[in-house]
């Protein structure tokens, strides 16, 4: 479902409905005997963003067909009466869907939606209905924004319908009257939402005491916060975790999915009446009692750029003091998306290389989500250029603060970070060599080849191609291949559907070319990223040797 999947479990009072990861159809688990069974059979379709529909007992759905979604719901009686019964459409004729919300009656829904070349983070649409007799939505209508925004996870308080929306610059809480006029219910300045890369996001409740309880993304670090009453003073809770997804509210308490820069990820239970923590699962320290690098926030403005800031987080080798001999070589790593966020979480990649005598850096470049929307939308037309700018610029920084070896700094990537690692090899002599994991070096080919929910996409980052042609050709790495001077090393999925070997082989090959020697290592199981332990364990050993080699 659009590439990334989410909302892919969703719990009735008496069973569990999941998407099955190889053929993209529902399942439904009764807890109390164990026995599961198939849903839908609907071949050729997909499922996602599932949520249980309680006053009508049905289940709601994203399907996706080959060239078009439709929100539909699955009703409980036709479950338990045929193995697989027929999707109910309930609206249809937008490009994507997301995010079905019912109210407490079960008389309105509301839903988001948006059309390419857009994607949700740029432009999307709230809709609400009515829901009649028969199930279906009636008068279904989009809501008029006070200015050009994109909105996601509404939810109703009895009927009243929330939103977060950033059409003021930021995603913050908004209230619908009846008459449709929005209220402001947080105006803090700061991301209370990441960008919906996936279906079934939740990271604000409204608590049944009138409080409530969300997420604030402050510098790339999630924060939790809760406010017991309407009036009260809102209070930070669990500081030692630095995000939160999936938010659920379960009776008097809220459970969600936190993650720390020391510890595994763990489902959180928090009483919504007196912010009592406590830890359900999860959130074992993986590695004993080794030494963990900490992240160190880093933080420079942009030249020329008033208030604007690149940000990251900086992790020390991990090295006995005796052992240390002057500055530490440097790995930059720019994240995928682009249109994502480095965050301080566990990355046992970056604690491999700390253990291994490097340092690591994470970069939020322009682009990055968590800073607001003109901070992510300021790669518009500018991939390639401000993110390998901001990458080098950042090296730069750390470098002079003294936290890194200026003739021992590499870039790496993966995804479309991998595309940045690239350019940034092509366009700069600063970086000692360059990493691209499963990295697009072809944006041209992947345009034509990737998925329809990121089809448009490619022409946001580097405009219309039909209107930019020679701007394609100067920020493709493969066209630009023989600019390349420095040791590269490549690491594939040989069953990549997004970024396809033969990209990887092709940028070898024209590299080959120039004169020089790539390491290319393909795995060729795996696809768009490595799952078997076996290769993550291979790639990284790899990785440091190639890095030592560059020396």
């Amino acid at each position: 479902m659009n590439g990334y999947g989410g909302g892919a479990l969703c719990a009735a009072p008496d069973r569990v409905f999941a998407v099955e990861g190889s053929n993209q159809q529902i399942h439904v688990v009764f807890p109390d005997s164990g026995r599961c069974e198939v849903l839908t059979d609907d071949p050729g379709a997909c499922y996602g963003g599932l949520i249980w529909d309680a006053p009508r007992s049905r289940l709601l759905a994203v399907r996706e067909l080959s060239d078009r979604q439709q929100l539909v719901a699955i009703h409980q009686d036709e479950a338990q009466a045929q193995p697989q019964p027929q999707p109910q459409v309930l609206h249809e004729g937008e490009d994507f869907y997301s995010a079905p919300a019912v109210s407490a009656s079960g008389q309105q829904l509301a839903w988001v939606s948006w059309r390419l070349p857009d994607m949700p983070w740029i432009a999307s649409v709230l809709w609400l209905a009515e829901i009649g007799d028969d199930g279906l939505p009636v008068d279904a209508r989009p809501i008029r924004m006070l200015a050009a925004g994109c909105v996601q996870q509404p939810v109703f308080v009895g009927e009243t319908l929330c939103v977060l929306s950033d059409h003021q610059g930021w995603w913050q809480p908004w209230e619908l009257s009846q008459d449709s006029q929005w209220h402001c219910l947080d105006d803090t300045r700061l991301d209370q939402a990441s960008a919906p890369w996936q279906l079934g996001e939740s990271q604000r409740l409204v608590l049944v005491s009138g409080g409530w309880i969300g997420v604030r993304y402050r510098g790339g670090i999630g924060e939790l916060w809760w406010q017991s009453t309407e009036g009260a003073d809102a209070v930070r809770l669990a500081e030692q975790y630095v995000d939160f997804r999936c938010l659920r509210q379960q009776g008097s308490r809220v459970v969600c999915v936190a993650r720390a820069p020391d510890r595994l990820d763990a489902v959180l239970a928090i009483d919504s009446e007196s912010g009592q923590v406590n830890r359900l699962a999860g959130g074992e320290q993986p590695f004993g009692d080794a030494v963990l690098a900490p992240p160190e926030p880093f933080r420079m403005p942009v030249a020329g750029q008033d208030g604007l800031a690149v940000s990251g987080f900086y992790y020390a080798p991990v090295r006995p003091e005796s052992d240390q001999r002057g500055k530490p070589p440097l790995v930059m790593i720019a994240h995928g998306g682009p249109t994502s966020l480095a965050g301080p979480m566990l990355n046992p990649q970056t604690q491999f290389l700390c253990h291994q005598g490097f340092a690591v850096a994470d970069v939020n470049y322009r682009g990055s989500s968590g800073f607001g929307r003109d901070f992510r939308l300021s790669l518009a037309g500018q991939w390639g250029l401000l993110d390998v700018e901001d990458m080098e610029c950042a090296a730069r920084y750390l470098v002079d603060a003294g936290k890194a070896d200026h003739r021992r700094v590499f870039i790496q990537g993966r995804s479309s970070g991998g595309y940045t690692a690239l350019m940034a090899m092509v366009t700069s002599d600063y970086f000692t060599a360059g990493v691209s994991q499963f990295g697009v070096s072809d944006p041209e080919r992947l345009r034509k080849m990737t998925h329809r929910f990121e089809s448009g996409y490619l022409d946001w980052l580097l405009g219309p191609p039909d209107q930019f042609p020679d701007q394609w050709q100067q920020r493709s790495p493969l066209a630009q291949a023989r600019r390349i001077k420095q040791p590269m090393a490549f690491f594939q999925g040989g069953q990549d559907s997004v970024v396809v070997p033969e990209q990887t082989r092709a940028m070898a090959e024209a590299i080959r070319a120039n004169g020089h020697q790539p390491m290319v290592r393909v795995y060729p199981e795996e696809g768009h990223g490595f799952r078997v332990a076996a290769n993550q364990s291979d790639m990284l050993r790899r990785l440091s040797d190639f890095y030592r080699q560059s020396f």
